[in-house]
């Protein structure tokens, strides 16, 4: 499981490296450049999935066969 992602941000294209949750998705972030509050695209789960390197962890999960129905991305719901 890959818990370090490079978001970007499609506003002022500021990238930087952060630690994922591994429980929850995020559904919003600020951008410590512009400030920018990101949100998840539509149909994505959390903003790690739509502007980021790497997706979360569910998501990571859900790939490898590892998926719990608990988690918030099943399905891309948030």
């Amino acid at each position: 499981m890959i818990l370090e992602s490079r978001i970007t941000c499609p506003r002022c294209r500021t990238a930087k490296v952060e630690i994922m949750p591994t429980d929850a998705c995020q559904v919003v972030y600020e951008c410590s450049s512009c400030g920018a509050m990101l949100r998840p695209k539509p149909g994505d789960c959390c903003v790690f999935c739509s502007y980021a390197s790497v997706p979360c962890p569910p998501i990571q999960a859900a790939e490898a066969g590892e998926s719990d129905d608990s988690f918030c991305c099943r399905g891309g719901g948030g």
